[in-house]
Formats: C-alpha cells, structure tokens, sequence
C-alpha cells in the first residue's frame, strides 16, 4: 500500500504552506493549527472552547478558505430550530410537490458559533449529522457533502441563556480545543497586520477540494503498529478504570485518538505511527470525554491531571521500526 503517491510525495510541504497561509490571520498558536487540521483530515469535528476575541470563528474561516472548501455559518440562540440547520420541505403549488430546502448542514465545512447557546432539542438535529453524515427531514434522508466537517465554538464562562452539551454530542466531536491568548510581541504583531487591511479576505486557497480529500485518503493509510493499537487500547481502558473517574473513554475515542494519530505521522511526513503521536493527543482527544467524580472536582483534580496519571503509571510500547518495501511494510524488531 502506498501511502504518498503523485502531488503527495512530501506531504509535510504541502501540510506547512497551510499551516503558514493559517498563520497569517493567527498568530503564535500552531500546536492548535496543527490539531485542527489533523481532525479535518480524518473528517473529524472539533469543538473550540475559549473566551470572547480570541480568533475562534477567524480560525475556522481561514481554514476553509486555505482548503478552498465551501464554508456556512450558523448562529446558534435559544429561539434555534432544528428545521433552521437542516432544511425544510416546500410545497410548490406548480409541481404540485413538495421541494426540500437544504439548511447551512450541507456544506463542506460548518462554522457553528456558540453552540451551547442553542437548545437541547437544536443539538440533537446535529448528532446524526455528525456520527452518520446524513441528515432525515420529514421521514426522507439526505445524504451531506464529502467532506463534511463540523468546526464549533463555545464560551466557557457565560452560563447564563446557555445549554451544557450532553456526552453523547460531546463523544461526536474529535477534539476539543483551546486557543488562549495571544503574548504581547504577538498581539503587537496583530496590530500591526490590522492597520494596512485585514488579512483574512486575502488569503488564497493553498489546494481544492477535491485534493483535500485524497489528503485524507492517503492518511487513512499510514501504518498502525499492533503495538500501538494495544496501548491505545490500554490507554481508553485505564479511564473506565480509574477511581476518579465517573465516566470514561468510549470505543469511539479509542478509535479518534488513532486516527488523530495517523494524521499527525502523515503531517510530519512518516508512513508511521510512534508513540509520541498518540501521547501528543490525548488531552484534545480524550479531556472532553471524560466525567470526574464529584470528590474528585473537590479536591481540584481535572481531566488533565488525571490523564497525566494515567500516561506516567503505563509503559511505552516497546518501538518497532517501520520501513516500506516494495509497497508494503516491513517490521524490523
């Protein structure tokens, strides 16, 4: 199997010229560039928590027009209907039919501003959209575009008018990411970028859509190690164990924090997985998932601190180096 064929001999290149053409518009936070992409290309959604200004919603705009992908907009309030996101069916009094209206879902990439905003009854249209990537209006299903990427943004401090999201929603989503604020020689920088004319309107797409998507095909084919597998597996299963924990990791982010991986190896350019790839995850992948015990939320314990725990009390897997030979793979003990 070969991962890189054709345009994507060094996909490293062509993954940096995004990330620079991103970090135009914003500045000095990579590692979150870097995730957001990554989701994207295992057509996974991210969930983007973090205080009013910070660049969320510039992020995502960037970002789709980077990949020169079709990107909609939805303002999510308390008054929100789920006919509103996911279309709704018109009678037309000349074909004597009813014609459905596709809603902003059916777009490549869908920037859904302050999600906990809107209503429970709101959230629960975007589940079958997000897990089966088809919305049903009025019994029929609609298929939704390839890709279809779900990018959203929450503010973490105003509860007032807001509605938490429910695990099961919060499972669908990927990652879960932070931007925070900018230092001061970046902010600087910010200004000045500010006074000429803003740099989001000049941004070029850097590929099409269609390459976008054989992107994401040739990273569903970087190798996955037994090895691997077993300390993801080991990992996930240690969350449901431990006694700080109400809830753990589902099957579904074992299978996220290894296909987050696969992107990060194709990202640097390795047909590989290594340790490190998924040790690098597991906060954006699995913190969002995860329900602390109430003693353990009063003795100041986070998701974070007990994921540290558990990564520090299991052993790396012993390495396997991994070579290509003649268009398979090679286990070299």
């Amino acid at each position: 199997m070969q991962p890189f064929s054709g345009l994507f001999d060094k996909p490293e290149s062509i993954m940096e010229r995004m990330f620079h053409q991103v970090e135009k518009v914003i500045l000095g936070k990579r590692e979150t560039i870097v995730h957001v992409f990554a989701a994207m290309l295992c057509g996974g959604h991210v969930l983007l928590e973090d205080v009013p200004g910070v660049g969320k919603t510039m992020l995502v705009r960037a970002v789709a027009r980077t990949l020169g992908c079709e990107c909609k907009r939805i303002q999510c309030t308390p008054d929100l209907l789920p006919s509103d996101i996911t279309g709704v069916s018109i009678y037309n009094p000349k074909t004597m039919e009813f014609e459905f209206r596709p809603g902003p879902l059916f777009s490549s990439i869908v920037l859904v501003d302050e999600l906990n905003r809107t209503s429970p009854k709101t959230q629960s249209a975007l589940l079958e959209a997000m897990e089966e990537k088809r919305v049903t209006v009025d019994g029929v299903s609609y298929v939704l575009p390839d890709p279809f990427i779900l990018l959203a943004t929450q503010n973490p401090l105003e509860c007032e008018g807001t509605f938490a999201l429910p695990e099961a929603q919060l499972d669908r989503f990927m990652m879960k990411l932070t931007l925070g604020y900018p230092n001061v020689q970046q902010e600087k920088k910010m200004l000045d970028g500010l006074l000429d004319k803003p740099p989001l309107p000049q941004l070029k797409p850097v590929i099409v859509q269609d390459e976008f998507i054989e992107l994401q095909k040739a990273a569903s084919h970087i190798h996955v190690d037994d090895t691997l597998k077993d300390y993801i597996v080991r990992i996930t299963a240690a969350t449901r164990q431990h006694k700080e924990l109400y809830l753990g990791a589902s099957p579904r982010a074992s299978y996220a924090l290894m296909r987050a991986a696969q992107a990060i190896a194709f990202i640097e350019g390795r047909s590989y997985m290594v340790p490190d790839d998924i040790r690098g995850l597991i906060l954006p992948v699995l913190s969002h998932r995860l329900l602390l015990t109430s003693e353990a939320r009063i003795a100041g314990k986070t998701a974070a601190d007990i994921l540290e725990d558990i990564l520090t009390s299991l052993p790396l897997p012993l390495l396997r180096f991994v070579s290509r030979k003649q268009g398979g793979y090679e286990n070299l003990v």
